[in-house]
């Protein structure tokens, strides 16, 4: 299949590497022609000069941006998607806010099909092609596109609807970022009562309170400064914002959630924004009661 690719980040250029090591036509877009050429250069993709060029060439679309801004661009702009004649299927895989999915679907030209398909997992699991992908189509529309789903995830889900994968995504998110905060507290609690970090990281993951995420992230807990950014404290403070207007908007409290978010808004005031959301540790270790 002739696919287009937008986005190539830390999460998708794995992911566009998947399809093409699966034998998919690929080309590529990124804001950044630097990073075009050099995935060019590794995978053997064509590079559009535009977005509008890379659509008018493509039978399916994947974006894979980092925000709603950056989505909004992609799309809307002179030489974006929207700009090419339709029949087109547009996939929005990063994790973007479901009121501008509804923008998206709303202003899309005739013959324009979008949908949302975030996922969830870590950049190895991008690089393994073992994402959980949440899609807002039917069980129908999601047998049609598992062939490429398939190439980067190890499940799909359909949520039944366009823009409900960007919900569930957040709920998702929420939850990693909630974990991710109380874990810095718990292990700067037994740190400072005497317990070595990595002992009790060795008892948390034998817990209850285990989690996939605890295990792939552990070595950044332990050594953040040994090993490569993956999902930054600003990234997690957009996606925590995001939460906080969905749940105004559907009139839920959700009061631990704030306090993660307050949390983030104070380690990016203080220089954590670009480091990996794991530096929450070490953002934690400098409070005092």
């Amino acid at each position: 299949m002739k696919i287009g690719f937008i986005g190539l980040g830390r999460m998708g250029a794995e992911m566009a590497l998947n399809l093409s090591r699966a034998g998919h036509d690929l080309t590529v877009w990124n804001r950044t022609s630097e990073t075009s050429r050099n995935f060019a250069a590794e995978s053997g993709a064509a590079i559009a000069a535009s977005p509008a060029e890379l659509c008018a060439q493509s039978e399916l679309v994947i974006t894979m941006l980092s925000n709603d801004a950056a989505s909004e661009e992609v799309h809307f702009a002179r030489d974006g998607l929207f700009s090419v004649s339709g029949p087109k299927t547009v996939i929005e895989m990063g994790t973007m806010t479901p009121g501008h999915i509804r923008r998206l679907i709303g202003h899309a030209p005739a013959g324009f099909r979008v949908i949302d398909a975030p996922v969830s997992g870590s950049v190895q699991a991008a690089r393994d092609g073992a994402l959980l992908i949440m899609v807002g189509c039917t069980p129908e529309e999601l047998t049609e596109l598992a062939p490429v789903f398939g190439c980067m995830g190890k499940q799909s889900i359909a949520l039944g609807a366009p823009g409900q994968a960007a919900i569930m995504k957040l709920a998702v998110n929420g939850l990693i970022h909630g974990l991710n905060q109380a874990v810095a507290e718990a292990i700067v609690l037994v740190e400072r009562a005497g317990i070595d970090p990595a002992l009790a990281f060795d008892i948390i993951e034998s817990s209850a309170a285990a989690a996939p995420m605890l295990s792939y992230r552990r070595p950044l807990y332990l050594a953040e400064a040994d090993h490569a950014v993956t999902f930054t404290v600003s990234l997690a403070r957009k996606d925590m914002e995001a939460m906080a207007r969905l749940a105004e908007d559907v009139n839920v409290a959700i009061p631990q959630a704030r306090v993660t978010l307050q949390k983030l808004h104070e380690a990016e005031g203080q220089g954590f924004g670009d480091r990996d959301m794991a530096s929450i540790l070490a953002f934690m270790r400098k409070e005092r009661t």
